[in-house]
């Protein structure tokens, strides 16, 4: 930057010497000497000025406009404004810096809008835990003034009060135990284990662990498949997929409302994925309520009661726990009729 302007008065003063010489003073003698130091005045100082307008112009262009971009970006982002773009003005090393700004903001409003997630879901959550908890310490409380106040005057009455309150600091520990996974899987700080698994087998001896648990609540549970049985290797972690399709069958079991209960299993090829379809016979789930279903704390009943048991966590936890395999999970149903769940999973390629 320094050298052009030195090298451009050199040749500008050659110019005029010759110029002026060849010009203007045919012979030298026709002029005293100091006439050429006014006209080279004349002619360097416009050119000078014409010179530092036209370089204040690219340097403004090139270097202030895009600083002062860049100083208005970083007041607003001080400010705590990140709803604008910080555009590169020119291809060089501020424009390189600009882009890096850009994605600094974008970044910064990413996490911006994440943070105030989890604090509406924090908020959410207290409000959930603070509704499901007192249900049944208020409950508890009544049965143990009952016990003090001697209402519980039988035997009988009082084996029915200290069930009743054993069973509800089960269903309390049970909800502290599942939102404490559930934040740590929405946290990402719950470790996988994954391994490659030939999922027809995997299935076929985890179903035969759960007839022995359903067949006491007369319920069947089939299992049926359309897979290359070769080409059925999946990426799991086999403890916590047993823990999703305890919860799925658990939610199934809430509703089923018929005499013959059934769950039928299916292991379906999907070109590169593999699903797996849930279908029970039970009441079925609404198209109201169906979107929601694998929200936290929903239950498809409004008032939340504790009829059906649950904590209402289980479908959200599988959802999780499925998402961090890397793959989907959805619902059908219909009232009255039937209720299925899929999961779709990646194949290993072989």
């Amino acid at each position: 930057m320094i050298v052009i302007p030195i090298i451009s008065f050199i040749l500008i003063e050659i110019l005029l010497g010759v110029f002026y010489y060849k010009v203007f003073v045919p012979k030298f003698n026709d002029h005293p000497p100091h006439s050429f130091y006014f006209f080279r005045f004349g002619i360097i100082v416009p050119i000078f000025a014409i010179t530092n307008g036209v370089l204040s112009f690219f340097v403004s262009r090139s270097i202030l406009r895009p600083v002062k971009n860049l100083t208005n970006a970083a007041k607003q982002i001080s400010e705590g404004n990140l709803n604008f773009e910080v555009k590169p003005i020119n291809n060089d090393e501020l424009g390189q810096l600009a882009i890096s700004f850009e994605l600094m903001r974008r970044n910064l409003k990413e996490s911006a809008e994440i943070q105030k997630k989890y604090e509406e879901n924090r908020k959410e959550l207290i409000a959930n835990i603070s509704h499901d908890l007192k249900t049944p310490i208020t409950s508890i409380k009544g049965y143990i003034e009952g016990i003090k106040d001697g209402v519980a005057n039988t035997p009988e009455k009082m084996d029915s009060y200290i069930e009743t309150i054993y069973l509800k600091t089960l269903y309390m520990d049970q909800l502290i135990n599942e939102l404490f996974l559930y934040s740590k899987l929405d946290l990402k700080r719950v470790p996988f284990h994954f391994e490659e698994v030939n999922i027809h087998d995997y299935l076929v001896d985890r179903i035969e662990e759960l007839k022995f648990d359903l067949e006491p609540l007369n319920v069947s549970i089939t299992y049926l498949e359309n897979v290359d049985r070769e080409n059925s290797i999946v990426l799991i972690d086999r403890e916590q997929f047993k823990r999703v399709m305890t919860n799925i069958i658990q939610n199934s079991l809430k509703y089923m409302d018929k005499d013959e209960k059934q769950i039928t299993i299916k292991l379906i090829d999907d070109k590169e994925k593999i699903k797996i379809k849930f279908h029970d016979n039970g009441k079925g789930i609404s198209k109201e309520a169906l979107p929601f279903i694998f929200d936290r704390f929903y239950r498809a009943d409004p008032s939340r009661n504790l009829s059906t048991g649950g904590t209402g966590l289980g479908l959200a936890i599988a959802k999780r726990i499925i998402e961090e395999h890397g793959g989907e999970v959805w619902a059908e149903s219909q009232i009255g009729e039937y209720t299925n769940i899929f999961l779709s999973l990646n194949k290993k390629s072989l």
